[in-house]
């Protein structure tokens, strides 16, 4: 298949390109940050642990498994024009996250003089090079592949504290980690689900998700002032806004979920307990999953993401003041939600927890 461009060459909104690196409030960020406040982090708190996390980087035991087989392309079956349309989407915006996270590591590695962190980042980048490597290999073989180049010239950049960058990308990692365990469980289960060969090497991949996560685990730990005071109103927008994304987005692939056999609702709850679970090593709070309110909020979030995308469709004035007006109505939602009672965490700094599968 060859992706559609203008006379321009620009590409056109059926090209995976725009499609990549088309913004929305749901699809997955670039960022920077202040290298300068990340040159002066020290990890000597939590040196044993930390030196025990490099050596597991160092041995890079999945270093020869994003490598397709020979029954990869025998094991791609045909989709409905809904399946497909979702699974392309799920890959496209995977393989963007995936790169973002790359181009992230490399600029810190790139930019900080600090040993530990330079070293840490450098592991990082290489295995996100590699997610992103082995999805676009899987989109190019649907004549989808992204040019990684063209998207990161092309995506903006949101510049992040430090600490929002801890924050953001331990939970994306964690919850990420999440993610593929429980759809690779379920597929062991039910093999006949198994529409595409990729989801085979889910396993392998959450533990480089979970490791990932307990490098700013550590350098939350060791840097305790992170998870007090006003931070903990950070921590709560940021699980709260983590959350409500995946809920979305989740939600707007319904012939994907219902493709693999899953329950949308269940599987969102099943990820956000066992994150939640994850997190407890190291965040003083988390949200109140059981409340009546929480899951009532996440609905309204995403019927109101619905609406949003058919008035975008719409165009127009009209359609403006509609996603004007959708907008502050997911604020409020939002909002509302935000003030639901958390639940006091007892645990943080104790333990490093071991991947659950």
């Amino acid at each position: 298949m060859q992706t559609a461009t203008s006379e321009a060459g620009e590409p056109r909104p059926n090209d995976p390109r725009h499609l990549a690196g088309h913004e929305t409030i749901l699809s997955p960020r670039f960022y920077r940050t202040d290298y300068a406040a990340m040159e002066r982090l020290d990890v000597e708190p939590v040196r044993q642990e930390w030196d025990a996390l490099m050596r597991e980087f160092e041995r890079d035991e999945n270093r020869a498994h994003f490598r397709p087989d020979d029954r990869f392309s025998a094991e791609v079956k045909s989709l409905s024009p809904d399946l497909e349309k979702d699974f392309h989407d799920f890959l496209i915006s995977s393989v963007t996250a995936e790169f973002s996270g790359c181009v992230l590591y490399t600029e810190m590695k790139q930019q900080v003089r600090n040993t530990d962190v330079k070293r840490v980042m450098g592991y990082m980048a290489r295995d996100e090079a590699r997610h992103a490597g082995f999805i676009n290999r899987s989109l190019k073989d649907l004549g989808l592949g992204v040019d990684l180049g063209f998207l990161k010239k092309a995506k903006q950049y949101t510049h992040f504290r430090p600490k929002f960058i801890f924050y953001a990308t331990y939970l994306s990692e964690k919850i990420g980690y999440a993610r593929y365990i429980t759809i690779y469980r379920h597929l062991e289960r039910h093999p006949e689900y198994r529409f595409h060969p990729i989801f085979r090497w889910f396993r392998e991949w959450c533990n480089d998700e979970f490791r990932h996560g307990e490098v700013f685990a550590l350098l939350m730990r060791a840097n305790p002032v992170l998870l007090e005071g006003i931070n903990k109103y950070w921590i709560r927008f940021f699980v709260l806004s983590v959350f409500a994304t995946m809920y979305v987005r989740d939600h707007s692939r319904t012939a994907l979920y219902a493709g693999l056999g899953i329950d949308a609702d269940e599987f969102d709850r099943r990820v956000f307990e066992i994150t939640s679970d994850i997190t407890r090593q190291v965040f003083p709070l988390t949200l109140d999953l059981a409340h009546p309110a929480f899951l009532v909020g996440m609905r309204r979030l995403s019927a109101i993401a619905a609406a949003s995308e058919a008035a975008q469709a719409r165009r127009g004035p009209i359609g403006g003041l509609k996603r004007v007006g959708l907008a502050a109505a997911g604020a409020v939602v939002f909002a509302r939600m935000y003030l639901i009672p958390t639940k006091r965490n007892d645990l943080p700094g104790s333990v490093r927890l071991a991947p659950t599968w």
